[in-house]
C-alpha cells in the first residue's frame, strides 16, 4: 500500500487505541462497590503550594473489598490528605488514625447502581462517537490522497481496513460496557 494511506491507517489505529484506553481509565474510575485505589485517581492534595495526584505522594492499597489504605510518605502531609478526599466528593468519609487514613467504602444502593450504568453507558458511547470521528478522519484523509492520485483500488483497501478496525475497535468497547455493567450490578 501506498505510503500515505500506511500512515493514515497507523495513525486511526493509534487514535483508536488510545480512545480504548481512555475509556479503561474512566471505567477505573466508577467504582463498582469494590476498593480500588483508581477511586482516588481525581484527588489532589495542596503539597506545599503545588497540587498533586494523591497517588504521587502515599501508597493507596485495598486490604480487603471494602477499605482503601492510603499511608503518606509524610506524616504532616495526613490532614491535607484528609480534606483534599474530602473535598473531592466522592462520597468518602476518610479516617485519620495518625498514621494512615482508611477510607470504608459503603455498598452501593440498587438506585445508585443503575445510575452508575447509565455513567458506564454514557462513558462507551462517548468512545464510540470517538471512535467514530476517527473513522471518519481517516476515511475523509483517504478521500484526500486519492485525488491526489493515489490508486483507487487502495484507497478502498484502506477504507475497508479502517471499517473493520473500528469493528473491532466498537465489539471491544462493547465488552468492556457488559463486564463492568455486571461488576456494577453483582452485590
Amino acid at each position: 500500500m501506498n505510503e500515505e494511506l500506511d500512515f493514515v491507517f497507523a495513525e486511526a489505529e493509534e487514535k483508536m487505541g488510545k480512545a480504548i484506553g481512555h475509556l479503561e481509565r474512566e471505567l477505573g474510575k466508577i467504582r463498582a462497590g469494590k476498593a480500588n485505589p483508581q477511586m482516588l485517581d481525581s484527588v489532589k492534595v495542596d503539597y506545599y503550594g503545588v497540587l498533586t495526584p494523591l497517588a504521587q505522594m502515599s501508597n493507596i492499597n485495598t486490604p480487603d473489598p471494602r477499605n482503601i489504605l492510603v499511608q503518606p510518605w509524610e506524616k504532616n502531609m495526613l490532614e491535607p490528605i484528609e480534606k483534599a478526599i474530602m473535598a473531592a466528593n466522592l462520597g468518602f468519609n476518610p479516617q485519620n488514625d495518625g498514621t494512615l487514613i482508611r477510607i470504608s467504602v459503603p455498598p452501593l444502593t440498587e438506585e445508585r447502581r443503575k445510575d452508575l450504568v447509565k455513567q458506564v453507558k454514557n462513558e462507551a458511547e462517548n468512545t464510540k462517537v470517538s471512535i467514530r470521528n476517527i473513522r471518519r478522519e481517516a476515511m475523509d484523509a483517504g478521500k484526500k490522497i486519492e485525488k491526489e492520485g493515489a490508486p483507487e483500488d487502495l484507497v478502498k483497501i484502506l477504507e475497508h481496513n479502517i471499517q473493520e478496525l473500528t469493528k473491532e475497535h466498537t465489539e471491544k468497547i462493547e465488552k468492556m460496557t457488559e463486564a463492568k455493567e455486571v461488576d456494577i450490578m453483582t452485590i
